[in-house]
């Protein structure tokens, strides 16, 4: 549904969300290893988040990256998507065609239709504060069954 980057991005936009909100940056190699993201792919896709204003970035021995906690209420996950994917996941086609619209429609349209425009309310009310509480609780996790328990479980709570 999402291209590859923008998953990455919602999945460091939690992280950086998470470690953030403890009052610690965090550097590129931890978060491509906590996203299972190549070191290159995530450096342009952080690059991409920084130059649209969701998360900060500090050069320097004390440098990372960062969202200020209480930006964590205000960036949704429809900012990360527009961010990295632009609006076509609500424009596009359910079965890939070049052209469907309301007067040329494929199979599926008005189905999709609905399913494009429930994916939109969700992503436009679910925040990355939201997000790092539930993955904080240990409730979610950011890593598939493979890794370790350990890995994107983070146990303190938030307030």
């Amino acid at each position: 549904m999402f291209s590859k980057a923008c998953e990455y991005a919602i999945r460091a936009s939690v992280y950086i969300a998470v470690q953030s909100l403890e009052g610690k940056r965090v550097n590129l190699q931890d978060i491509s290893a906590e996203i299972n993201s190549p070191e290159a792919f995530t450096a342009k896709i952080l690059q991409t988040l920084v130059k649209n204003g969701i998360i900060q970035s500090l050069k320097g021995p004390k440098g990372g990256f960062s969202i200020e906690a209480d930006k964590t209420y205000k960036v949704f996950l429809s900012d990360i998507v527009s961010a990295v994917d632009g609006d076509s996941i609500y424009k596009g086609c359910g079965l890939g065609l070049k052209e469907c619209s309301e007067k040329f429609p494929c199979p599926v349209h008005d189905k999709f239709k609905k399913i494009r425009d429930d994916l939109r309310r969700m992503l436009e009310k679910t925040s990355l504060f939201q997000l790092s509480k539930e993955l904080k609780k240990g409730h979610t996790f950011l890593s598939g069954h493979s890794r370790t328990p350990s890995r994107g479980r983070f146990p303190v709570s938030v307030q």
